[in-house]
């Protein structure tokens, strides 16, 4: 008898369905698998008979030929063991058609029956709502992470007897009375406070213009001057996520694997800092089954980079194309997959190698020791950093102050303001602030008149500045504008901007 079973499969960021079809039929005993399968995939046939086994129900000698359709797609994961363990008993006619008629199902399955969790059920589920199906059956652990979506029924399976009950109707699905994780922005958790850090106002306020404006940053200073504690407390003063863009990110992380079971949502802007020891293929992503590296998972938050010079020039390299197209493609023999990268780069690194230059008193580097270290951020990558603020040495008074400086709530609502703004301006445009400004845009909405014109030409000759250069200037002063809340680019704005490439120049071209 031939079935038809709905099932999906994770590519790249998005899903897609696979029909699970099985045919049992007299004849020669055996198990046929085929579909352009992976290896986990074709030992699906060993799990699921002794699954079926041990879960009390026996299967008679018969020739058993299961194909995943599209054939032409390769399937990877353990997610068709309980399709195909369901295709297998609706064949032997153990569960009516109506009972997998419009339902989807996934699951990895134990040689005792149990139902595990799998990778990615949010992308599945919301692959399988805008597709007209209703209800999904997956793995019990993965229930609250697939309720998310609204609009469609979630059921659990602990076992694979525990599915059979549901679909040959001997148990209910109890209705979910409690809101949908996600419905709502749950109180934020307390997290560092920009109002902690003493001093290093012109650092702060270089966060605060990054922040508003997503820009790319480069703190430099001596060591413990306060770059990692001001890089840490950027999230906390970045606009929240939209629902659409929690749905985004938290994809990213189902599909990485990287949702907890008590985490069914991420609603905090992503803060990942990996080790210098870092490489390419951790934070690209990628493998035989391609997966999200580092830099997508910070998509929509930010990647900092602590001591910057540290990691390997070709892993700075890397970041060169994601940080223009905000995007990265993944080309392997497994298949191509792009995902999304549109995080904030935040760098942070000391002058020299012991940390003190250019204060002759304290560095004892020399002029090769210097520029060897500095050579080790490449200039395409500098070329792509929107703002280097310096992060000095910090005074005693400062430390002893007992005033307590502004807060990440005060700097944040200025942001918000800031990006509302932005978010007008550019509604119709494909993106939503002014790092995403595009080249054929940046006169229409960077305007400059005579003054600021030939401020501009100054700054393009003596910083020797390029195309890209140019171009960061005028979103960092449409920034600075859009905080002082001026739909006119001024003077004192433009300034500021160059203010910031000029701090980068005084340590790279000596």
């Amino acid at each position: 008898m031939f079935s038809t079973i709905i099932s999906a499969a994770i590519c790249g960021m998005n899903a897609m369905l696979v029909h699970v079809e099985v045919d049992m039929a007299k004849g020669l005993p055996g198990f046929l698998m085929v579909g352009y399968l992976s290896g986990e995939v074709k030992e699906a046939g060993e799990r699921v008979r002794v699954a079926l086994k041990n879960s009390g129900i026996m299967l008679s000698p018969m020739r058993t030929t299961v194909n995943l359709s599209p054939a032409n797609i390769r399937k990877e994961g353990t997610a068709f063991d309980l399709p195909i363990a369901v295709g297998m008993l609706r064949s032997m006619d153990y569960i009516k058609e109506e009972a997998v008629s419009g339902i989807m199902i996934v699951g990895e399955l134990s040689l005792n029956g149990k139902v595990n969790p799998i990778k990615g059920i949010l992308p599945l589920v919301r692959r399988a709502k805008a597709e007209g199906i209703k209800r999904c059956l997956v793995p019990e652990e993965n229930k609250a992470e697939g309720a998310v979506i609204s609009g469609i029924e979630v059921i659990g399976a602990i076992s694979l007897q525990d599915a059979l009950s549901y679909l040959r109707g001997e148990r209910r699905e109890e209705k979910r009375t409690e809101k949908i994780v996600g419905s709502k922005i749950r109180k934020r958790e307390k997290a560092p406070d920009f109002s902690e850090i003493s001093g290093q106002a012109a650092a702060k306020r270089a966060a605060e213009i990054a922040a508003a404006g997503f820009h790319n940053l480069l703190l430099v200073g001596p060591p413990g001057s306060g770059k990692t504690m001001i890089a840490n407390r950027l999230t906390g003063i970045l606009p929240p996520l939209t629902k659409d863009e929690c749905l985004e990110v938290s994809s990213l992380y189902s599909i990485a694997g990287r949702l907890s079971s008590g985490k069914t949502l991420i609603e905090k802007r992503p803060f990942l800092s990996p080790h210098h020891t870092a490489t390419v293929s951790s934070l690209t992503g990628g493998g035989r089954i391609p997966r999200p590296g580092i830099i997508s998972l910070a998509h929509l938050g930010v990647l900092f980079l602590d001591e910057m010079p540290e990691f390997g020039q070709h892993v700075l390299d890397m970041l060169r194309q994601p940080l223009e197209e905000k995007q990265i493609n993944i080309d392997r023999i497994g298949g191509n997959c792009t995902y999304p990268a549109d995080f904030m780069l935040v760098g942070a690194l000391n002058p020299c190698p012991c940390g003190y230059y250019p204060d002759v008193n304290r560095c004892r580097c020399t002029s090769a020791d210097i520029k060897k270290y500095q050579s080790r951020i490449s200039g395409p990558i500098l070329d792509r950093i929107d703002l280097c603020a310096e992060v000095s040495q910090i005074a005693m008074k400062e430390l002893t102050n007992k005033s307590e400086g502004e807060s990440s709530v005060s700097i944040r609502k200025r942001v918000i303001r800031a990006r509302k703004r932005q978010e007008e301006r550019y509604s119709a445009r494909g993106y939503e602030c002014n790092a995403g400004l595009t080249a054929k845009d940046i006169p229409r909405f960077c305007l400059l008149e005579d003054k600021e014109e030939k401020l501009m030409e100054r700054a393009f000759t003596s910083l020797r500045l390029s195309a890209r250069g140019y171009y960061r200037i005028l979103r960092v002063a449409r920034t600075i504008a859009d905080l002082d809340e001026s739909e006119q680019i001024k003077e004192i704005h433009l300034a500021e901007a160059i203010s910031y490439r000029m701090e980068g120049n005084k340590y790279w071209e000596r």
